[in-house]
């Protein structure tokens, strides 16, 4: 399974591509999309194609996203949410499943913690993925969302595959316990 990971910025959104054969995690490629010192529908613009352009040379099959924290500026906030939007209408207008993780899960997911540094993040990421170099913040922000997914898309599964029979019995889940 190729997954796709998206660090989205409205400077510069971060992609990392992996393939996932059972346990086993392989870099495929990762890199930065840059958008011009310009206006923002011109930003959005740049963001949609450059991830529409990546998909079609890497034809992923599903694809994560980073979820947009709160900043203490509401503006940069909104800004960073459009930039995002961008991404996610790329990747669902190529019919892609789109899965979206916080920072704190992709650090939890990486480094076995959720309040790591970034230094910590990319080094893990060149070691899980065997890399010879150590790649940028936003690519490795990037690489650690499609790990994440890597990861987590597994339990998701099981979780997928375990429901309708707890639903026969009765159990359904709430704020992640059984309940009857």
């Amino acid at each position: 399974m190729k997954i796709l990971g998206i660090d989205p910025g409205l400077r510069t959104t971060g992609f990392g591509v992996i393939d996932k054969q059972g346990n086993k995690l392989t870099y495929i490629a990762s890199g930065t999309i840059k958008t011009p010192d310009a206006d923002l529908p011109l930003r959005l613009k740049t963001i949609l194609a450059g991830i529409a352009e990546i998909i079609l040379t890497y034809t992923p099959d599903c694809a994560a996203i980073e979820k947009v924290f709160v900043n203490v500026n509401p503006q940069s906030t909104l800004l960073l949410g459009q930039a995002r939007g961008a991404a996610i209408c790329a990747l669902v207008t190529a019919d892609l499943a789109v899965a979206e993780y916080t920072a704190l899960q992709v650090k939890q997911a990486v480094v076995g913690q959720g309040k790591a540094q970034k230094n910590q993040v990319q080094d893990m990421v060149q070691r899980l993925l065997q890399l010879s170099g150590m790649p940028s913040t936003d690519a490795a922000d990037a690489l650690g969302v499609a790990i994440c997914h890597a990861h987590s898309g597994d339990a998701l599964a099981r979780l997928g595959v375990l429901a309708p029979g707890l639903a026969k019995k009765g159990l359904r889940m709430k704020r992640g316990r059984l309940i009857g």
